[in-house]
């Protein structure tokens, strides 16, 4: 079962996040500040985040940043659930590491839209990876293997 962490101080749209998700199936985690997010995607390991740009104590850019800062966490899929919706948020938002946007309020079938692109991307870079021995696809395995054999 898919694992999603919901990044969002506000009660009522993690309700409704919550019921969205868990209505298509997946397993849902929740936390209410960016130092909370930050715990519990390193215990919890989720597939996927969706997260709230303006939270206390580490807000969404900081989170991100440390996620991307991490190699083990540097590939999980984050997409900022925000009311940020002036001209230029999305792609400041997008710049700063974010792998999707969406603005409150939410739409379900934006919602779904996204997860599935997502998740079916995240899936196919770990199916690529498999096939190549482990590396990233597009990585030059020849040149790593004979520089490691003397």
């Amino acid at each position: 079962m898919i694992k999603v962490l919901i990044a969002e101080d506000n009660a009522v749209n993690r309700e409704l996040l919550r019921e969205l998700l868990e209505g298509r199936g997946y397993t849902v985690l929740e936390a209410c500040d960016g130092q909370e997010a930050l715990q519990m995607i390193e215990e919890a390991q989720p597939e996927l985040v969706l997260m709230d740009i303006g939270m206390p104590v580490l807000d969404g850019f900081a989170v991100i940043r440390r996620i991307r800062e991490n190699p083990r966490l540097a590939s999980l899929p984050v997409v900022a659930v925000t009311a940020y919706a002036m001209r230029g948020d999305r792609e400041k938002i997008l710049k700063s590491g974010f792998d999707g946007y969406l603005s409150k309020p939410l739409s379900p079938s934006s919602l779904t839209a996204e997860l599935d692109r997502l998740l079916t991307k995240n899936a196919q870079s770990a199916n690529q990876d498999q096939y190549h021995g482990g590396q990233p696809a597009g990585k030059d395995r020849a040149a790593g293997a004979s520089s490691s054999g003397t």
